[in-house]
């Protein structure tokens, strides 16, 4: 019962420890959050959390794009 207290009933961050914002697209790459959203995340309430990680997977393409490698050798 003690225990209880401490348990809370929010959103847990989508941090990855992967703490790198990409140039272009201005979002973290290991988590997809705004800088924004980042900084404010532990003001946000239950809906606004909610609404950032539904955005969330929607935002991966912005980062699927590879400038090099071997495929970009394989295209020219």
């Amino acid at each position: 019962m003690k225990d209880d207290v401490w348990k809370r009933d929010e959103i847990a961050s989508p941090c990855v420890k992967l703490c790198v914002v990409h140039p272009e697209a201005r979002i973290c790459v290991g988590c997809l959050r705004s800088i924004d959203e980042i900084t404010q995340w532990s003001k946000l309430g239950h809906e606004a959390r909610a609404a950032v990680m539904a955005e969330l997977p929607g935002r991966a393409h912005l980062l699927a794009k590879r400038r090099g490698g071997r495929m970009a050798r394989l295209e020219r």
